[in-house]
Protein backbone atom coordinates (compact mmCIF):
# COMPACT_ATOMS: atom_id res chain seq x y z
CA UNK A 1 0.00 0.00 0.00
CA UNK A 2 1.30 3.88 -1.15
CA UNK A 3 1.91 5.69 2.13
CA UNK A 4 -0.61 9.00 1.62
CA UNK A 5 0.84 12.60 3.27
CA UNK A 6 -1.25 13.99 5.98
CA UNK A 7 -3.81 16.08 4.35
CA UNK A 8 -1.99 19.24 6.26
CA UNK A 9 1.38 18.66 4.43
CA UNK A 10 -0.50 18.21 1.04
CA UNK A 11 -2.14 21.52 2.07
CA UNK A 12 1.07 23.42 2.69
CA UNK A 13 2.85 21.90 -0.02
CA UNK A 14 -0.05 23.10 -2.69
CA UNK A 15 -0.12 26.62 -0.95
CA UNK A 16 3.87 26.70 -1.51
CA UNK A 17 3.43 25.20 -5.46
CA UNK A 18 0.91 28.08 -5.84
CA UNK A 19 3.16 31.08 -3.98
CA UNK A 20 5.76 29.90 -6.74
CA UNK A 21 3.18 30.01 -9.52
CA UNK A 22 2.01 33.45 -8.62
CA UNK A 23 5.51 35.24 -7.96
CA UNK A 24 6.26 33.67 -11.87
CA UNK A 25 3.44 35.46 -13.42
CA UNK A 26 4.14 38.64 -11.11
CA UNK A 27 7.93 38.24 -13.34
CA UNK A 28 5.84 37.76 -16.32
CA UNK A 29 3.51 40.82 -15.95
CA UNK A 30 6.24 43.73 -15.22
CA UNK A 31 7.90 42.70 -18.51
CA UNK A 32 4.07 42.79 -20.25
CA UNK A 33 4.04 39.07 -20.99
CA UNK A 34 1.01 38.61 -18.54
CA UNK A 35 -2.29 39.87 -17.80
CA UNK A 36 -4.55 40.42 -15.14
CA UNK A 37 -7.24 37.94 -15.93
CA UNK A 38 -4.56 35.18 -16.52
CA UNK A 39 -3.01 35.94 -13.16
CA UNK A 40 -6.39 35.58 -11.89
CA UNK A 41 -7.24 32.47 -13.57
CA UNK A 42 -4.27 30.56 -12.34
CA UNK A 43 -4.27 31.60 -9.39
CA UNK A 44 -8.00 29.96 -9.16
CA UNK A 45 -6.48 26.90 -10.30
CA UNK A 46 -4.01 26.55 -7.77
CA UNK A 47 -6.38 27.01 -5.56
CA UNK A 48 -8.77 24.72 -6.59
CA UNK A 49 -8.71 22.08 -8.60
CA UNK A 50 -5.04 20.78 -8.07
CA UNK A 51 -5.60 20.72 -4.02
CA UNK A 52 -8.62 18.96 -3.88
CA UNK A 53 -7.63 16.44 -6.30
CA UNK A 54 -3.98 16.04 -4.20
CA UNK A 55 -6.02 16.08 -0.74
CA UNK A 56 -8.71 12.98 -1.72
CA UNK A 57 -7.38 9.80 -2.42
CA UNK A 58 -6.89 5.96 -1.56
CA UNK A 59 -9.36 3.53 -0.72
CA UNK A 60 -12.75 4.42 0.86
CA UNK A 61 -15.01 1.72 2.54
CA UNK A 62 -18.56 1.94 2.56
CA UNK A 63 -21.40 0.19 4.74
CA UNK A 64 -25.00 0.59 3.44
CA UNK A 65 -27.87 -0.50 3.44
CA UNK A 66 -28.73 -3.61 0.82
CA UNK A 67 -31.88 -1.10 -0.75
CA UNK A 68 -28.88 1.65 -1.75
CA UNK A 69 -26.80 -1.18 -3.85
CA UNK A 70 -27.14 0.16 -6.95
CA UNK A 71 -27.45 3.90 -6.64
CA UNK A 72 -24.66 3.32 -4.46
CA UNK A 73 -22.75 1.22 -7.04
CA UNK A 74 -23.26 4.26 -9.69
CA UNK A 75 -22.28 7.07 -7.08
CA UNK A 76 -19.12 5.19 -6.20
CA UNK A 77 -17.92 5.16 -10.27
CA UNK A 78 -18.41 9.07 -10.35
CA UNK A 79 -17.08 9.63 -6.88
CA UNK A 80 -13.91 7.66 -8.50
CA UNK A 81 -14.15 9.58 -11.80
CA UNK A 82 -14.36 13.26 -10.14
CA UNK A 83 -11.43 12.00 -7.82
CA UNK A 84 -8.94 10.30 -9.24
CA UNK A 85 -6.76 7.97 -7.27
CA UNK A 86 -9.60 6.89 -5.20
CA UNK A 87 -11.16 3.31 -4.71
CA UNK A 88 -14.87 2.53 -3.09
CA UNK A 89 -15.84 -0.72 -2.24
CA UNK A 90 -19.13 -1.55 -0.59
CA UNK A 91 -20.59 -3.96 1.75
CA UNK A 92 -24.20 -3.89 1.23
CA UNK A 93 -26.83 -5.81 3.83
CA UNK A 94 -29.35 -5.33 6.87
CA UNK A 95 -28.62 -1.62 8.07
CA UNK A 96 -29.10 -3.70 11.69
CA UNK A 97 -26.25 -6.30 10.63
CA UNK A 98 -23.62 -3.26 9.17
CA UNK A 99 -24.12 -1.07 12.59
CA UNK A 100 -23.58 -4.12 14.50
CA UNK A 101 -20.18 -4.64 12.89
CA UNK A 102 -19.23 -0.99 12.81
CA UNK A 103 -19.86 -0.64 16.40
CA UNK A 104 -17.91 -4.63 16.80
CA UNK A 105 -15.01 -3.05 15.14
CA UNK A 106 -15.26 -3.89 11.55
CA UNK A 107 -13.03 -1.69 9.23
CA UNK A 108 -15.47 0.79 7.72
CA UNK A 109 -14.83 4.64 6.65
CA UNK A 110 -18.75 5.47 5.86
CA UNK A 111 -22.10 4.45 7.02
CA UNK A 112 -25.07 4.70 4.94
CA UNK A 113 -28.35 3.22 6.76
CA UNK A 114 -31.92 3.01 5.58
CA UNK A 115 -33.19 3.72 9.28
CA UNK A 116 -32.37 6.72 11.55
CA UNK A 117 -32.48 4.42 14.41
CA UNK A 118 -30.49 2.16 12.93
CA UNK A 119 -27.79 4.88 12.56
CA UNK A 120 -28.43 6.22 16.17
CA UNK A 121 -26.86 2.78 17.51
CA UNK A 122 -23.47 3.73 15.36
CA UNK A 123 -23.94 7.24 16.89
CA UNK A 124 -24.23 6.57 20.23
CA UNK A 125 -21.41 4.15 20.47
CA UNK A 126 -19.17 7.30 19.48
CA UNK A 127 -18.32 5.91 15.89
CA UNK A 128 -20.01 8.48 13.47
CA UNK A 129 -17.55 11.37 13.10
CA UNK A 130 -19.89 14.22 13.34
CA UNK A 131 -23.98 14.36 12.70
CA UNK A 132 -25.26 12.16 10.36
CA UNK A 133 -26.91 13.78 7.03
CA UNK A 134 -30.14 12.60 6.40
CA UNK A 135 -30.02 12.06 2.05
CA UNK A 136 -33.14 10.87 0.60
CA UNK A 137 -36.08 8.87 1.32
CA UNK A 138 -38.02 5.77 0.19
CA UNK A 139 -41.56 4.12 0.36
CA UNK A 140 -42.66 0.68 0.74
CA UNK A 141 -44.84 -1.14 -2.46
CA UNK A 142 -46.24 -4.59 -2.66
CA UNK A 143 -44.18 -6.10 -5.06
CA UNK A 144 -45.80 -9.54 -6.99
CA UNK A 145 -44.18 -11.15 -10.16
CA UNK A 146 -45.45 -9.96 -13.66
CA UNK A 147 -48.97 -9.47 -14.30
CA UNK A 148 -49.69 -10.13 -11.03
CA UNK A 149 -51.10 -13.44 -11.26
CA UNK A 150 -52.85 -13.26 -8.09
CA UNK A 151 -54.34 -9.79 -8.76
CA UNK A 152 -53.18 -7.99 -5.44
CA UNK A 153 -54.27 -4.36 -5.16
CA UNK A 154 -54.47 -4.02 -1.53
CA UNK A 155 -52.71 -5.11 1.70
CA UNK A 156 -55.59 -6.87 3.08
CA UNK A 157 -55.47 -8.77 0.49
CA UNK A 158 -52.20 -10.25 1.25
CA UNK A 159 -53.84 -11.81 3.96
CA UNK A 160 -55.87 -14.00 2.13
CA UNK A 161 -55.97 -17.25 2.28
CA UNK A 162 -53.09 -18.75 0.05
CA UNK A 163 -51.22 -16.03 -0.55
CA UNK A 164 -47.58 -16.52 0.54
CA UNK A 165 -45.93 -13.19 1.53
CA UNK A 166 -42.36 -12.65 2.45
CA UNK A 167 -41.99 -9.93 4.55
CA UNK A 168 -38.28 -8.50 6.08
CA UNK A 169 -37.52 -8.85 9.66
CA UNK A 170 -38.98 -6.71 12.14
CA UNK A 171 -35.39 -5.20 13.04
CA UNK A 172 -34.13 -4.61 9.94
CA UNK A 173 -35.69 -1.37 8.69
CA UNK A 174 -37.90 -2.45 5.62
CA UNK A 175 -39.67 -4.65 7.78
CA UNK A 176 -40.17 -1.79 10.62
CA UNK A 177 -41.91 -0.42 7.77
CA UNK A 178 -43.87 -2.93 6.86
CA UNK A 179 -45.43 -3.24 10.17
CA UNK A 180 -46.38 0.02 10.81
CA UNK A 181 -47.40 0.04 7.23
CA UNK A 182 -50.33 -3.23 8.16
CA UNK A 183 -50.89 -1.54 11.42
CA UNK A 184 -52.49 1.43 10.00
CA UNK A 185 -53.98 -1.01 7.54
CA UNK A 186 -55.74 -3.04 10.35
CA UNK A 187 -53.99 -6.00 8.58
CA UNK A 188 -52.64 -8.79 10.31
CA UNK A 189 -50.75 -11.69 8.61
CA UNK A 190 -48.39 -14.63 9.02
CA UNK A 191 -45.48 -14.25 6.65
CA UNK A 192 -44.10 -17.07 5.08
CA UNK A 193 -40.32 -16.26 5.81
CA UNK A 194 -38.70 -12.93 7.36
CA UNK A 195 -35.15 -12.07 5.52
CA UNK A 196 -32.38 -9.92 6.87
CA UNK A 197 -33.07 -7.47 4.31
CA UNK A 198 -34.52 -6.12 1.23
CA UNK A 199 -33.06 -7.82 -1.57
CA UNK A 200 -33.66 -11.04 -0.32
CA UNK A 201 -37.11 -10.33 0.22
CA UNK A 202 -37.34 -8.97 -3.18
CA UNK A 203 -35.51 -12.27 -4.74
CA UNK A 204 -38.22 -14.52 -3.01
CA UNK A 205 -40.68 -13.07 -5.73
CA UNK A 206 -38.31 -13.40 -8.66
CA UNK A 207 -37.97 -16.98 -7.64
CA UNK A 208 -41.46 -17.74 -7.30
CA UNK A 209 -41.22 -18.96 -4.16
CA UNK A 210 -43.56 -16.05 -2.32
CA UNK A 211 -46.51 -14.61 -4.35
CA UNK A 212 -46.01 -11.14 -2.90
CA UNK A 213 -43.49 -9.47 -0.63
CA UNK A 214 -43.47 -5.74 1.18
CA UNK A 215 -40.03 -3.96 -0.45
CA UNK A 216 -39.12 -0.21 -1.20
CA UNK A 217 -39.92 1.04 -4.51
CA UNK A 218 -37.00 1.50 -5.69
CA UNK A 219 -36.42 -2.10 -4.89
CA UNK A 220 -39.19 -2.72 -7.59
CA UNK A 221 -37.86 -0.36 -10.22
CA UNK A 222 -34.54 -1.53 -10.02
CA UNK A 223 -35.64 -5.04 -10.52
CA UNK A 224 -36.10 -3.48 -14.45
CA UNK A 225 -39.31 -5.80 -14.67
CA UNK A 226 -38.90 -9.12 -13.39
CA UNK A 227 -41.50 -8.24 -10.63
CA UNK A 228 -44.58 -5.70 -10.48
CA UNK A 229 -44.87 -2.76 -8.10
CA UNK A 230 -48.72 -2.59 -6.42
CA UNK A 231 -48.72 0.94 -4.66
CA UNK A 232 -51.28 1.10 -1.75
CA UNK A 233 -52.08 3.95 0.80
CA UNK A 234 -51.03 3.43 4.02
CA UNK A 235 -47.34 3.15 2.70
CA UNK A 236 -47.58 7.13 2.90
CA UNK A 237 -47.30 6.49 7.17
CA UNK A 238 -44.12 4.09 6.86
CA UNK A 239 -41.72 6.50 5.34
CA UNK A 240 -38.13 5.23 5.49
CA UNK A 241 -35.32 7.91 5.85
CA UNK A 242 -31.63 7.54 5.00
CA UNK A 243 -28.62 9.07 6.93
CA UNK A 244 -25.20 8.68 5.89
CA UNK A 245 -22.15 9.10 8.41
CA UNK A 246 -18.77 9.33 8.08
CA UNK A 247 -16.89 7.37 10.70
CA UNK A 248 -14.27 7.54 13.40
CA UNK A 249 -12.46 4.82 13.18
CA UNK A 250 -11.79 5.49 9.22
CA UNK A 251 -8.16 5.11 7.71
CA UNK A 252 -9.21 7.47 5.38
CA UNK A 253 -10.83 10.26 7.08
CA UNK A 254 -10.60 13.21 4.09
CA UNK A 255 -12.59 11.04 1.65
CA UNK A 256 -14.77 9.41 3.93
CA UNK A 257 -15.88 12.65 3.85
CA UNK A 258 -15.94 13.54 0.76
CA UNK A 259 -17.79 10.54 -0.06
CA UNK A 260 -20.44 11.39 2.20
CA UNK A 261 -20.92 15.04 1.04
CA UNK A 262 -21.01 13.69 -2.17
CA UNK A 263 -23.62 11.46 -1.75
CA UNK A 264 -26.04 14.65 0.13
CA UNK A 265 -25.00 16.61 -2.97
CA UNK A 266 -27.00 17.52 -5.82
CA UNK A 267 -25.20 15.62 -8.11
CA UNK A 268 -25.94 12.73 -5.86
CA UNK A 269 -29.84 13.57 -5.25
CA UNK A 270 -30.00 13.48 -8.95
CA UNK A 271 -28.80 9.65 -9.49
CA UNK A 272 -30.69 9.06 -6.19
CA UNK A 273 -34.07 10.47 -7.89
CA UNK A 274 -33.79 8.68 -10.78
CA UNK A 275 -33.52 5.62 -9.00
CA UNK A 276 -37.04 6.67 -7.34
CA UNK A 277 -36.07 7.98 -3.92
CA UNK A 278 -37.16 11.03 -2.46
CA UNK A 279 -35.63 13.90 -1.66
CA UNK A 280 -34.92 14.47 2.32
Amino acid sequence: MTTRPAPRLLRTAVAATAAVALLGLAACSSSGGSTAGSSASATASASTGAGTAAAISGKVTVFAAASLKNTFTELGKEFEAAHPGTSVTFNFGGSDTLAASIVSGAPADVFAAASKTTMQTVVSKGDAAGTPVDFAKNELEIAVAPNNPKHLTTLSGLSASGVKVALCAKTVPCGAAAVKALTAAGVKLTPVTLEQDVTSALNKVELGEVDAALVYKTDVKGAKGKVTGVDFPEAAKAITTYPIAALKGSSNAAAAQAFAAFVASAQGEQVLAAAGFQAP
